[in-house]
């Protein structure tokens, strides 16, 4: 993980926020957005999760919650209703080839030829990418969307697909006869050459690459991963209520977590909710003393403890 550097500032919410984090004021007077109707079944799905991580879930669905509980208004079920039809155009040319290769190639140019969903290489950070009825209009991501889609019209045509959380670049393994590896932001097969390369990039030049890093990942995981990039690019977008958004459902998936908790004090901070930040930050540094990042986050929270004293 790491500690942004932010820009921008939350400006006309954060005192709406603060009251509320802190308990000052009647939380219905906070004059904050309709909950969606995703929060409670994410909230129930995140529970669930937590006591079994690898709890069978419908990865599409579960996005695709994530996705309508900060864009109130996503209709879910049509977006579901794109995947049926996608499969279902794409069912004539991949299930008609005759080996594993073939049908992965009819696959392959079905979705990034014919269909053009493609890698978002010059917008990447861009929170878009991340919310799955965005990519599906828009038919540009980043590797998690992506891969997702490949996944849901490949489980739909009963292709033996899994999802991969390869360190920095998620992937799709085919397991038939023989194993390939899918990279769908860039709409190509994978080397075993290829994939030390990624993991090189990803963790290091001294990584080595072995068939063991290619586990097929799990919900819990995955909407770990899915809501952690949307996290960090709604933050740089300056974003800060929506990223705030994303924390607390981390923490819901991971209850306590150090580096949560200290990525939520920063979101905190963002806002100018100095007392919900230094409470967050200060219990990252009680849990986590010797954590890379500690020296950075002492800096603000002096900060913020400054912030805090001037109110008071």
């Amino acid at each position: 993980m790491w500690v942004w550097s932010f820009g921008k500032r939350g400006g006309g919410i954060a005192r709406r926020v603060e009251a509320f984090a802190t308990g000052r004021t009647d939380p219905g007077s906070v004059r904050f957005r309709t909950v969606p109707a995703s929060a409670d079944r994410l909230a129930t799905l995140f529970a669930e999760l937590v006591r079994d991580p690898a709890r069978p879930v419908d990865f599409a669905e579960a996005a695709l919650w994530v996705a309508e509980d900060l864009r109130p208004g996503v209709d879910v079920a049509a977006c579901l209703a794109q995947l049926d039809a996608l499969a279902e155009s794409a069912r004539g040319p991949v299930l008609a080839a005759w080996s594993d290769s073939a049908r992965i190639e009819a696959l392959n140019r079905f979705l990034f030829e014919e269909q053009r969903f493609c890698g978002n290489e010059q917008e990447y950070e861009d929170p878009r990418n991340s919310l799955l009825h965005e990519v599906l209009e828009r038919r540009t991501g980043i590797p998690i969307t992506l891969s997702l889609v490949y996944l849901e019209v490949g489980r739909r045509l009963g292709l033996p697909v899994e999802g991969i959380g390869f360190p920095g670049h998620f992937l799709v393994r085919w397991r038939g006869k023989e194993d390939y590896v899918i990279d769908a932001f860039h709409g190509r097969l994978l080397s075993d050459e290829a994939l030390a390369a990624l993991l090189r990039e990803a963790a290091g030049k001294t990584a080595v690459f072995s068939r063991a890093e290619l586990r097929p990942i799990t919900a819990h995981a995955f909407l770990v991963r899915l809501l952690s990039n949307l996290k960090r690019h709604l933050a740089l977008a300056g974003e800060f209520a929506d990223a705030l958004r994303c924390c607390e459902r981390l923490l819901q998936l991971a209850p306590g977590d150090a580096e949560e908790l200290r990525d939520r004090g920063l979101v905190y901070e963002q806002l100018e909710c100095w007392s919900a930040a230094r409470a967050d930050l200060a219990r990252f540094l009680e849990i986590a003393p010797g954590h890379p990042s500690a020296k950075n986050v002492r800096a603000r929270l002096a900060v913020v403890e400054h912030h805090t004293t001037r109110l008071n």
